[in-house]
C-alpha cells in the first residue's frame, strides 16, 4: 500500500496505513518507549523537504516563510490542537546555539498560529550532546541525550498541556527525553510537532 501525507502512524509519526494500527501504534514503534503522547508532522524526510530543511539550518532562514505554513497545517490537521497551552522548542546547547546564531525550532515555535498557546523557551539543554546521527542504534540515542535537559526555575509547565517542536524526528529519543523532562517538572500531557519524520524503515 502506498502511504499519502496523511497515513502516519500517530504514536511516532512513521508512514503507516491506519488500518495497520494496533492500540494507536503502527509495528515499528510496538517494543519502543516513547514519554511523549502523540505527534504530528509536515511529511517525510526526504526530496525537497529534505533539502529546504537541511538548508533551513544552516543560515537559510528565509525558508521560513514555506515552512512555516507546512507546521501550521500539520498542527492544524493534528487531534491534540485545542489542547496546547504550551509551545516548547526543542533547545540547542548554548554553544551551538552560538555557533549557528538562532535555534531552527524556536523560529518554527514563533511562527505557529494558535488562538491561546504561546511559545516558552523554559526547557534548556544543559548538556551538549554529540549529533543523533552518529549514535547507531535507538537504546544509543538514548542514553546520548539522557539528563541532557532541564527547565528553568519558575517555569510555566504544571499542569499545562505541551507542544514540542522540532524540525526532524529521526528515533523520536530527543523528543522523548524533552517529554519525560517536561512530564518531571509537571506538564500533564506533551505531543510532538515536526516539520519531517526520518527514518521509516528503522527504528
Amino acid at each position: 500500500m502506498t502511504c499519502t501525507a496523511g497515513d502516519s502512524c500517530p504514536r511516532c509519526g512513521r508512514d503507516a496505513s491506519r488500518y495497520g494500527l494496533v492500540a494507536g501504534a503502527c509495528p515499528a514503534c510496538q517494543q519502543q518507549e516513547f514519554h511523549f503522547d502523540g505527534i504530528a508532522r509536515a511529511g517525510v524526510y526526504k526530496d525537497a523537504l529534505q533539502q529546504m530543511i537541511l538548508a533551513f539550518k544552516h543560515d537559510r532562514t528565509d525558508l521560513l516563510s514555506i515552512l512555516a505554513p507546512l507546521a501550521n497545517a500539520a498542527l492544524q490537521g493534528s487531534p491534540f490542537c485545542s489542547e496546547v497551552d504550551l509551545f516548547v522548542p526543542v533547545p540547542l546547547h548554548w554553544t551551538r546555539r552560538l555557533r549557528r546564531g538562532y535555534n531552527q525550532s524556536h523560529l518554527i515555535a514563533k511562527n505557529l498560529k494558535h488562538p491561546d498557546a504561546r511559545v516558552s523557551t523554559d526547557l534548556v539543554r544543559v548538556r551538549r550532546t554529540q549529533p543523533q546521527p552518529t549514535a547507531p542504534t535507538f537504546p544509543a540515542r538514548v542514553r546520548n541525550v539522557a539528563g541532557a535537559f532541564a527547565v528553568r526555575k519558575d517555569h510555566p509547565f504544571i499542569g499545562k498541556t505541551i507542544c514540542l517542536i522540532d524540525d526532524i524526528k529521526t528515533s523520536g529519543a530527543t523528543l522523548s527525553e524533552c517529554a519525560k523532562t517536561l512530564k518531571e517538572a509537571g506538564a500533564t500531557r506533551v505531543y510532538s510537532l515536526v516539520l519531517a519524520v526520518a527514518g521509516q524503515k528503522t527504528a
